[in-house]
């Protein structure tokens, strides 16, 4: 998936299980990035593109992902939009589902208590090993060695889109040039897909993209602006 992914498991399991509930995560994500991918050619999202594969002959994920990227569309004004850059790319859902199904895959097979992270798309379950809640940084988009607040929780989904390490990525779908205004976007709420959208949505709105989330119900957010000012919401949870 182009990006680090480490997961940390804190049941008190057997090694071998805890081995193939690990080897089971990762192998979805494989696949997902097999199937999703914008660089592989072969790719189930390619084949759609190029006009290969009909979306009728395309596996039911894909379908399913598609339908939710037209309904992201709507509710965000159009700022969402898998077809931002001229060509189908459901990256900026993709990622936070796929982590989304692996996390609630280790709950229902027994692990309560997890924390999968995708290169900042992060979903913790439970409780760390130490039996404390869940700590999450959000990285300074300034400085690759620090965070800029630290969140914490049991059952949290924290997306974070930014342009610190892509550079201006995000396309602002309206007029067909890279978003500029916030540096850093994020977003917590129960499901990552969402909270992967909607943070990559506000990126793209720009500055208006703070007053929209501070309309979106059932979520938190932070942002960092371009010129470096930290914005949060009131109930974001912010570790003591």
């Amino acid at each position: 998936m182009g990006t680090a992914i480490s997961l940390d498991l804190a049941d008190d399991l057997p090694a071998a299980a805890l081995d193939g509930l690990a080897g089971d995560v990762f192998a979805w994500l494989r696949e997902v990035d097999a199937r999703f991918s914008t660089y592989r050619a072969g790719s189930e999202v390619c084949r759609v593109d190029r006009g290969e594969l009909p979306l009728a002959g395309a596996g039911a994920d894909l379908r399913a992902v598609l339908e939710r990227c037209a309904d992201l569309w709507k509710v965000t004004d159009g700022f969402f939009d898998a077809y931002a850059t001229g060509r189908l790319d459901p990256s900026g859902y993709v990622k936070g589902w796929a982590v989304q199904v692996a996390s609630d895959r280790l709950l229902a097979a027994g692990a309560a208590n997890h924390c999968l992270n995708a290169g900042g798309d992060v979903r913790v379950r439970g409780h760390s090993p130490t039996g404390q809640p869940w700590r999450i940084g959000v990285r300074h988009p300034w400085d690759a060695m620090a965070t800029c607040l630290v969140l914490t929780g049991t059952d949290l989904a924290v997306a974070t889109s930014g342009v610190y390490e892509r550079g201006h990525h995000v396309l602002d779908p309206r007029r067909g040039v890279p978003a500029r205004g916030l540096r850093s976007v994020t977003v917590v709420g129960s499901d990552l897909g969402l909270a992967d959208a909607y943070a990559t949505a506000a990126v793209a709105m720009g500055p208006a993209g703070i007053g929209w989330l501070d309309g979106l119900p059932d979520h938190q957010h932070a942002v960092v602006t371009d010129d470096a000012r930290l914005l949060h919401s009131t109930a974001l949870p912010l570790a003591g």
